[in-house]
């Protein structure tokens, strides 16, 4: 509907410059007809043109009246115009004619039906031109000049004022309305995205502040909590929920709140999550390789929750008390997919259980995550450690709800 109506806009910015074009031709060509027929003494074909140019153009505007086809109004004026200004200029001295810069002014006029004709123009305008200029300098063509010597400069000024009110008085002042109107609209739309950025980062924020919360309350109750197996539950959770809580103060942070960067988002999780397992001083070695990659919020999200699963199993059960180990988080783009990899180099699980018949939430949950990514995993076989690698391809919002 809003391209619509933009479109329709356009169309009537053209329409209106060139019915301004087509007045005031037919009208300053009328007044310059009558001052070369009864003031400057010029009897024959010029002021006859410049009537019968005035009368056909007239004829033109009421006909757009009825067929409304701008393009058809704005070819018939361009020949009419053409041919009128060839004529005049072959009876008033070739190419030394001051008519002739009335030449430029119709590729302006072609312009304004579409850009097409208008380099069509320009270029057929440029060939007449030299056409003109050769035949003068070659006395090839015969141009009969019927403007006396006493009118010579008079003609020459009207001419030049001619050409002159065509180009500035139309063409030059809408130019500048158009002008002044795309600053005023670019302006606003400028105006409307900077809003609705700030806007954007104020949900990221108070979406970050009550997940920060919600965490906040997960870590007040397993205080109250003397079953460690619970204990590990609740702070699996609030760990998942700090998770998507980094996302989305990362948005409102950064300048662009569309696009996470990878590299820093899963370094900034990573160690996060060691400091909540292992405590602040412990054996553990990080490896983070991630190309230079963006993701929108619908798959940073779920590549949060993952590894968010595999490093705080690996924390847990893979290295296990205060054992060195490494935990590592890769990913790269393969093709139109990205690879991601990771896992650690402790004592791993045996290759035959899976999320099917695992009871474990984290790799039924990983499953889930994975599938919501159109993506597949697999666990490397005969490595030390668990090595996980997920294919996978960026989701929109709509894919991510569809996959729920």
């Amino acid at each position: 509907m809003k391209n619509s109506l933009k479109k329709r806009s356009r169309i009537g910015d053209k329409t209106s410059l060139l019915l301004k074009f087509n007045y005031a031709s037919s009208f300053l060509s009328f007044l310059f007809g009558i001052a070369c027929y009864f003031y400057l003494e010029v009897v024959t074909v010029i002021p006859f043109i410049f009537w019968g140019y005035t009368v056909l153009n007239c004829l033109n505007v009421v006909t757009f009246n009825r067929h409304g086809n701008l393009v058809i109004m704005a070819v018939v004026t361009s020949i009419l115009s053409l041919l009128s200004t060839l004529i005049i200029t072959f009876y008033s001295g070739g190419i030394q004619s001051a008519f002739i810069f009335v030449l430029p002014v119709i590729v302006l006029a072609g312009y304004i039906s579409t850009s097409a004709f208008g380099r069509i123009y320009l270029y057929a305008i440029l060939t007449i031109i030299l056409l003109i200029y050769w035949g003068s300098v070659s006395e090839v063509f015969f141009f009969e000049n019927v403007v006396p010597p006493a009118s010579k400069n008079m003609f020459g000024l009207l001419s030049l004022l001619f050409s002159v009110y065509l180009l500035e008085g139309v063409f030059g002042r809408n130019l500048l309305k158009a002008h002044f109107k795309m600053r005023k609209t670019k302006d606003e739309v400028e105006e409307k995205i900077l809003e609705k950025e700030n806007l954007l980062k104020e949900v990221h924020h108070r979406v970050k502040n009550n997940l920060q919360t919600i965490s906040s309350l997960i870590n007040l109750q397993s205080r109250n909590v003397e079953d460690l197996s619970i204990k590990k539950m609740l702070k699996s959770s609030q760990n998942r929920v700090i998770a998507m809580a980094m996302i989305h103060e990362m948005l409102y942070t950064r300048e662009d709140a569309s696009q996470i960067d990878c590299a820093s988002y899963v370094q900034e999780l990573v160690e996060h999550l060691v400091r909540s397992v292992k405590g602040t001083s412990s054996n553990i070695d990080i490896v983070i390789d991630i190309a230079e990659i963006k993701f929108n919020i619908d798959t940073a999200i779920p590549i949060g929750l993952l590894v968010n699963e595999a490093i705080t199993n690996s924390l847990r059960y893979g290295i296990v008390d205060d054992a060195k180990g490494t935990v590592f988080v890769k990913m790269k783009r393969e093709a139109e997919e990205l690879v991601l990899e990771m896992g650690d180099d402790g004592k791993g699980f045996p290759d035959e259980i899976t999320y099917k018949n695992s009871k474990s939430m984290g790799l039924q949950l990983m499953q889930k995550l994975v599938r919501q990514l159109r993506g597949s995993l697999h666990r490397a076989p005969k490595t030390k450690g668990t090595h996980y690698i997920i294919r996978f391809r960026e989701v929109s919002g709509q894919l991510a709800e569809n996959a729920q």
